[in-house]
């Protein structure tokens, strides 16, 4: 295990060393916040693949194989046509915006303020909650690695995560979600995914050790897959951590193709995840738990060297996901929460203040996240309460703000809370895993924002104006954005 260990520390000490030089590019709120929009196809396409492939779709996604076969390929695969969907559909609308939260989009669209406050208080409860279940998977790989306890793990992975984000902000998470990017497509694709196979004996060994229904595209269920697609699907096109990385985009053609190449490798990245379980449920039929799938099949029959490259990339998918939930919490945090209470909201200021504030933010939310990770052991239940508000207070006023002219301030109002209210009553009533809180909360967020903007009046001109240059990407630049030639 010598050799895995050196592999792994390595890797470690080598994103640590990113987040020192991107500290050095991070001179303003833009380069910190945004990597001053100037992400090319590739590195844009690298970074978005790694930030939506964390320890879910990594571990998780492996465990659903294990669990289901084929079909536990489902949870990932949505999450790949979401990032599709936002790619194809919306993305070039959103980077010509040049905005930094999706509360500052509201605001824009609806005028006021008023929708922008309450968005900001829900998206941050789900940036950190996302980033909260990133952190806890630490514990599960380091485990593995070190068998050291679990509070330890938290505490060494998340503080490395938050290291690295707190220096460089953003152009540090951008170079170590690129690194991370290769070591997933390495270790997971190129590596674990032949071998586990072979390991099992090849496909043909495999359907005949396994019922049919491993074998079934839809075995898992058709509600279970409709709920991944509200959730997953839908959860993609408006998350802050999603939205934030498709402000890093130097053009929104970068925006549009380098999405869509990002989704389509998370398609790839399903399917792989759910082969590989399949191949450990050959090796090892009775796992006490199908979460352990990953980590066993690693842990048994890769060779030395091998074994610690894969374990680096199940690390690298944990960081990436983990570091930009991180600085999405802390963005809403300081731009949409504290700016609004202290009554600075949008007042220009110096680019070093600037810079050291939403520093400053990251690293108080990082130890936040660290300190809850520790004291939360139900990670499945706090990761569905962040979607379930997510989707069900914040989908339908998004979404019907860049497609429908006629939604007003009221409506966006009225659909965040009525919709999250509703969830919050359904999860106390049917359960935190039901499928019944984001299935009527949505419903209820839709018919509260066509009501209410219906029956109040349309929108200003004047801000629809506004808002239209703005799609159009013929906007003043903003203050806090410095001209810089594209990389």
């Amino acid at each position: 295990m010598a050799v895995d260990y050196l592999v792994i520390v390595v890797y470690l000490a080598g994103m640590l060393a990113m987040g020192w030089w991107g500290m050095r590019r991070a001179r303003s709120k833009s380069e910190f916040l945004v990597a001053g929009r100037r992400l090319g196809p590739a590195m844009y396409s690298g970074t978005m693949a790694a930030i939506v492939l964390g320890g879910a779709s990594t571990i998780g996604g492996v465990g659903l194989g294990y669990q289901y076969g084929l079909s536990g390929a489902w949870m990932v695969f949505t999450i790949g046509l979401g990032l599709l969907a936002l790619s194809v559909f919306f993305s070039a609308r959103i980077a010509r915006l040049k905005v930094y939260t999706v509360s500052e989009m509201l605001d824009l669209r609806y005028g006021g303020g008023r929708a922008g406050v309450i968005s900001g208080v829900v998206m941050w409860a789900y940036t950190l909650m996302l980033a909260v279940t990133s952190t806890i998977a630490y514990a599960t790989i380091f485990d593995v690695l070190f068998d050291i306890n679990r509070t330890l793990a938290i505490v060494l992975g998340g503080s490395i995560v938050v290291a690295y984000s707190t220096l460089g902000g953003m152009w540090s998470i951008t170079l170590t979600d690129m690194v991370q990017f290769v070591v997933k497509t390495i270790g997971v694709l190129l590596l674990l995914l032949p071998i586990a196979v072979v390991k099992a004996g090849g496909f043909a060994a495999m359907k005949a050790e396994l019922p049919t229904g491993y074998f079934d595209p839809l075995g898992i269920g058709g509600e279970t897959i409709f709920t991944y697609v509200l959730i997953y699907t839908f959860g993609m096109l408006i998350g802050q951590d999603i939205w934030q990385r498709v402000f890093t985009a130097r053009s929104d053609r970068t925006a549009k193709w380098g999405g869509t190449v990002a989704g389509t490798y998370c398609l790839a990245y399903a399917l792989a995840g759910a082969v590989i379980g399949t191949a450990a449920k050959v090796l090892y039929p009775k796992l006490g738990s199908a979460d352990d799938a990953f980590a066993t099949i690693v842990k048994e029959q890769l060779p030395v060297g091998v074994r610690g490259l894969v374990l680096a990339a199940a690390l690298a998918a944990v960081m990436s996901t983990s570091s930009g939930a991180l600085i999405a919490c802390a963005t809403v945090a300081n731009n949409d929460i504290w700016s609004r209470l202290r009554g600075i909201a949008k007042a220009p200021s110096d680019d070093h203040d600037e810079v050291r504030g939403n520093r400053a933010f990251i690293l108080l939310m990082g130890i936040a996240v660290i300190g809850t990770a520790i004291a939360i052991d139900d990670v499945v239940q706090a990761l569905t309460v962040a979607y379930n508000l997510l989707v069900g207070g914040l989908l339908v006023p998004i979404l019907g703000g860049l497609v429908w002219r006629r939604g007003t301030v009221y409506g966006a109002l009225a659909s965040v809370v009525v919709g999250g209210l509703a969830v919050i009553v359904l999860m106390a009533t049917h359960g935190i895993l039901a499928n019944e809180p984001v299935y009527y909360g949505l419903l209820a967020s839709l018919a509260a924002y066509l009501a209410v903007s219906l029956a109040t009046p349309a929108t200003d001109a004047a801000v629809l104006a506004a808002w239209r240059e703005r799609l159009a990407g013929r906007s003043p630049e903003l203050a806090s954005e410095r001209v810089a030639a594209p990389q």
